[in-house]
């Protein structure tokens, strides 16, 4: 299944998502008539192609769904079914990427699903999470809780799980303990911990904005004092996925 195909499916089930053509327009902010087009199959009057979903326009679908930047451009063919049970029919098992059946981010049954982190989805050829023991795959909470237990989050559709990893930020979370990531905020505004990359690797640490007399610098920084401090310069291939909002550190008895 080529890009093309595999990102007019995610149109289709992102307009079954938002409940209509209007309603995905507008939470993503991009033209409900262009999107009609597109799923209308309207050709160009000079080029006689077929409308299609370009890079930046599936970037802010994305964004609208609360999604990572690449999310249109991997196939879901467990959510392209929940939208109609032949949409992927001939799709082979052994290509079958996704495994969340059910809505992200929103109710089920009265409930919250908060789903992993989609680390394939962060980057064209994945996300390195260096000396991850295993991942958790979504919680499923109650509003209650998730009123309770995390607080200041940006939309509960915006939430995920992300498994942690390494020793860098022992004590505060062990490799394998579940932390609640806010996908609604990237950006480092201000001081605060959040799951991040540089390059194709994966980090999660503390971001201080430090002034300096040549501008604004952001150094992250370790809860394990054997790892030392580095700075976030301007050249570097640096994207911030959220701010870590909740963590569990676990013991063994």
């Amino acid at each position: 299944m080529d890009i093309r195909s595999i990102r007019l499916n995610n149109l289709k089930y992102a307009v079954h998502e938002a409940g209509g053509v209007d309603r995905l327009a507008e939470r993503a902010g991009v033209s409900r008539k262009y999107l009609d087009q597109i799923l209308q199959g309207f050709q160009g009057r000079r080029d006689k192609n077929p409308r299609r979903v370009g890079d930046a326009l599936a970037a802010r679908l994305a964004a609208g769904l609360g999604q990572p930047a690449h999310w249109m451009d991997l196939p879901h063919p467990d959510l392209w079914r929940e939208r109609s049970p032949d949409a992927v029919a001939d799709e082979p098992t052994g290509r079958l990427v996704s495994f969340h059946p059910v809505r992200l981010g929103r109710p089920d049954h009265g409930n919250v699903l908060i789903a992993q982190f989609d680390t394939g989805g962060a980057m064209g050829n994945g996300l390195e999470l260096r000396d991850q023991p295993g991942v958790i795959q979504s919680w499923n909470v109650s509003p209650e809780w998730l009123q309770k237990n995390v607080r200041g989050f940006s939309a509960s559709k915006n939430l995920c799980i992300v498994t942690g990893f390494g020793d860098s930020m022992r004590p505060m979370f062990n490799p394998g303990d579940p932390l609640i990531v806010d996908r609604g905020v990237q950006a480092v505004e201000y001081d605060a911990i959040y799951f991040f990359r540089v390059g194709s690797e994966g980090f999660i640490k503390r971001l201080q904005r430090i002034p300096t007399a040549t501008g604004l610098v952001v150094r992250a920084k370790s809860e394990n004092t054997k790892y030392d401090a580095w700075d976030i310069t301007e050249g570097m291939d640096f994207e911030v996925f959220g701010r870590v909002l909740k963590v569990w550190r676990s013991e063994d008895f």
